[in-house]
């Protein structure tokens, strides 16, 4: 007689959405990520497959959640839209996001650095920028081969991938999209709509005023016996 032993089944593996940590240690690092991640995901509003996410934990490891990291911005082509709870990359046909941004805060150490660069490297990120917002120093990445080299100059350096230019102006860094226009936090986004909308109402009450002229000019000459349209 034949005994089968069933084996156990091979425990489902849970890959974590988050770690408890904040996206952000001080009011600076938060702004760049959002003006970063948000002048990104507006750069690429009519590109159905081009993902972009911040504070997003990618897998690229199926079967091992203890593989991960969270990119401040990370950029995924080919991928579609829409929100995710982290970035399982055998989800995504395998795709690696092609870019990623990193914002150092003062808390960083070069160990923890290094291991993420090595982490990019390793797993196929395309390009790697790290801005330092207290030193005002940036620094890039680019991969050639299975290797991501440093980028020797940054100042006015244009993206392969994401085709946006880097500039660092007396300390603060500014990124331009192809039309020429920088990426706005969203208070100056606030302002120059206001702005915007002023001018609309200002030139609302031009097109009034003009009316009510000609309207008391008709009346004018109505008073005299002629006809406005002779």
């Amino acid at each position: 007689m034949n005994i089968r032993i069933p084996f156990p089944a091979k425990p489902e593996v849970v890959y974590p959405d988050s770690d408890g940590q904040p996206m952000a240690e001080n009011t600076v690092q938060f702004e760049y990520i959002v003006t970063i991640k948000c002048g990104l995901e507006a750069l690429f509003r009519d590109a159905p497959n081009i993902f972009v996410a911040g504070d997003l934990f990618w897998y690229p490891v199926e079967g091992d959640n203890t593989i991960r990291t969270a990119p401040d911005v990370l950029v995924a082509m080919n991928r579609p839209k829409g929100h995710r709870s982290s970035y399982q990359q055998w989800l995504e046909d395998n795709v690696a996001p092609q870019a990623v941004f990193e914002i150092r805060s003062p808390s960083n150490r070069f160990g923890e650095l290094l291991e993420k660069f090595r982490f990019y490297e390793r797993y196929g990120v395309e390009e790697y920028y790290l801005y330092d917002p207290e030193r005002g120093h940036l620094e890039g990445w680019i991969r050639v081969g299975s290797e991501l080299r440093a980028i020797d100059n940054m100042n006015s350096w244009v993206s392969p991938r994401l085709k946006i230019r880097f500039e660092v102006v007396e300390g603060e860094l500014r990124l331009y999209g192809p039309d020429g226009r920088r990426f706005a936090t969203y208070l100056e986004l606030a302002q120059q709509r206001d702005q915007a909308q002023q001018q609309l109402d200002q030139a609302q009450q031009e097109r009034d005023q003009a009316q009510r002229r000609a309207e008391a000019l008709a009346a004018q000459l109505r008073a005299l016996g002629i006809e406005p349209q002779q």
